[in-house]
């Protein structure tokens, strides 16, 4: 039996310099509870010298998101509205694009702005929540990893029909076979592929936090959630009012996460996990 583990933050004290660093955690550990991770990226925050020990060791400020059946988010955690996920996502992007216009020397960690509380990953993943229908209605609790892959599985169909085309019937295919989004497609099939045999101790949510991380670092991202948002499989789990659904909404997301192209994404190792889309 495998030991199972909730982190709910790790402090950490650099007994040369007197530095104490917290880092938020508030998920388990442990193959068959949560998302099945034995590995998270933590991302910390230095505490201010005049915390002291009782203060230091409460109870982190974000809380558990744990998704385990007998573990269920916390009913005083309220959902988000449209609105709000929006104003979330903006400020993320906004902070991402303020870093690259200030010196060098001046920015901060991009993995902060990325992966820390209130990062793009966050944003993002509160956008694909948003209206997803998960255990509603398919009577088991599903993870968007199994949205990804989902995904994944009817691009493969729509590249293997592009495939068997003459070149001078593309002109004339379905919007979904054009060119340009089968080689999306075809990219966003190759890092799904690459992020589920990258590491077996990486859970499916860790697995969504790599792929926003990865696509960013591509140029990709805002082409991947277009092809998304117009699948079968977006429109069977995902209610009508969502950002995968609702046309105004795609819009918003495609169009301020357009705005992260113009800049080059250096990324931390371990955040890639070694993966590359070089085939």
């Amino acid at each position: 039996m495998s030991p199972k583990w909730m982190i709910e933050h790790v402090v950490v004290r650099n007994e040369i310099t007197g530095h104490t660093f917290k880092f938020p955690c508030g998920r388990w550990l442990g193959r068959g509870i949560d998302d099945g991770s034995t590995e998270r990226l933590l991302v910390g925050e230095m505490v201010p010298p005049t915390t002291d020990n009782e203060e230091l060791m409460e109870t982190c400020r974000t809380p558990p998101r744990c998704r385990s059946p007998n573990m269920p988010r916390r009913t005083t955690e309220a959902r988000l509205s449209v609105s709000e996920i929006q104003q979330m996502l903006a400020d993320a992007v906004n902070n991402i694009i303020k870093h690259y216009y200030k010196l060098e020397k001046e920015r901060g960690s991009l993995t902060i702005l990325l992966c820390g509380e209130m990062g793009l990953v966050y944003c993002l993943e509160q956008v694909f929540l948003y209206g997803f229908k998960s255990s509603r209605l398919f009577g088991r609790h599903l993870y968007l990893w199994d949205f990804f892959v989902k995904v994944q599985a009817y691009f493969f169909i729509i590249i293997q029909k592009a495939d068997e085309l003459p070149n001078d019937e593309h002109q004339s295919s379905s919007r979904d076979e054009t060119p340009e989004n089968v080689r999306v497609m075809s990219s966003y099939c190759t890092l799904v592929s690459k992020i589920n045999s990258s590491s077996h101790t990486v859970g499916k949510d860790g697995k969504f936090q790599l792929f926003v991380c990865l696509a960013t670092r591509e140029h990709l991202l805002d082409q991947m959630i277009l092809c998304i948002s117009s699948t079968p499989v977006a429109e069977q789990m995902y209610e009508e009012q969502s950002f995968l659904r609702d046309p105004h909404l795609v819009t918003f997301l495609i169009q301020i996460l357009e705005s992260l192209g113009e800049f080059a994404f250096l990324l931390e190792a371990s955040l890639t996990k070694g993966i590359s889309l070089d085939k």
